[in-house]
């Protein structure tokens, strides 16, 4: 499975879920993460999409830290038996 697969089942289920997972872009800062999601009731989470035993970079590490830091869920998504736990995280933070 390659990184584009994994995303796109991230967002089909994120969609099923009853969320939105957009595509983020920051032109002025490197290493964000790949998608904020919302769903209802403003819960927000900041992920970052790897093919399997892919790592992140370092200043994607330092980025999801950063937005850790602020309260908000983010974290490196990687596999896909972990879709729903990252799913359930944000509902829940």
């Amino acid at each position: 499975m390659n990184e584009k697969q994994l995303e796109t089942m991230f967002i089909n289920a994120v969609k099923k879920a009853g969320g939105k997972a957009y595509k983020f872009v920051s032109p002025t800062t490197a290493g964000m993460p790949d998608r904020l999601v919302v769903f209802p009731g403003g819960k927000v989470g900041f992920i970052e999409l790897k093919a399997p035993a892919q790592k992140a970079r370092p200043l994607q590490v330092h980025q999801l830290e950063t937005l850790k830091g602020f309260g908000l869920y983010a974290r490196v998504l990687d596999q896909p038996y972990d879709i729903q736990e990252v799913i359930h995280g944000i509902q829940t933070s």
